[in-house]
């Protein structure tokens, strides 16, 4: 009855860590994409609204004049210089998530070929060897990753534009790579107990 409760408990959280780790993604993608086009428009609509207000006010079109200088006004009272970098950041986050979100539904690229012609037992134990050789590699990358936001804790960086805390930043290299090790294991288990891996649709978009 415990074993019983306790695996329910296991896979509801495993079903929160998978939706979790989708919707972290699809948010960052979201935002992202959403901060970059603000970026842009803002870039060139101070740069146009400049110069339509310099081309009109050279033809005396007040009517036009005035308000192409009160968006420019506007727009350059709006500090987006911190745009970039936040953009580089989330995509730094999304690309670790994507990582393990890629172990865990087998859309991560791979050669194959030699793999899947060795007999059956020949062809477990190497791919067995292969999550495990993943798992420990990804868990040194944590390992070092931790102790290096460790280190930016105690220094007290800040990045350039956001001014934000560097351990923050960099977070992202124990987290991502503690993740990523958990599904290299979770996918190890699953092959172990049932012989296959997992497949991405590529028709079917999952």
């Amino acid at each position: 009855m415990i074993q019983s409760g306790g695996t329910k408990l296991l896979r509801v959280l495993n079903r929160f860590l998978d939706h979790l780790e989708e919707w972290l993604i699809a948010t960052m993608i979201a935002a992202a994409t959403s901060l970059i086009f603000v970026a842009v428009v803002h870039r060139y609509g101070a740069g146009l609204s400049i110069d339509l207000a310099k081309w009109a006010e050279a033809r005396n079109l007040t009517v036009l004049a005035v308000p192409a200088r009160a968006t420019f006004a506007w727009l350059a009272a709006l500090d987006l210089s911190w745009a970039q970098e936040l953009c580089i950041y989330m995509f730094i986050w999304m690309a670790k998530f994507g990582a393990a979100y890629g172990v865990r539904t087998g859309i991560h690229v791979g050669v194959d070929v030699l793999v899947n012609i060795l007999p059956g037992g020949s062809r477990r134990r190497i791919i067995t060897f292969g999550l495990l050789c993943g798992a420990l590699f990804t868990a040194i990358v944590g390992y070092f990753g931790a102790a290096f936001v460790s280190h930016m804790w105690h220094s007290g960086q800040q990045s350039n534009d956001l001014e934000a805390p560097m351990w923050v930043v960099y977070l992202t290299i124990p987290i991502g790579s503690g993740l990523m090790c958990f599904r290299f294991l979770q996918v190890a288990w699953s092959f172990y107990r049932t012989g296959e891996l997992p497949h991405h649709d590529m028709a079917g978009g999952g």
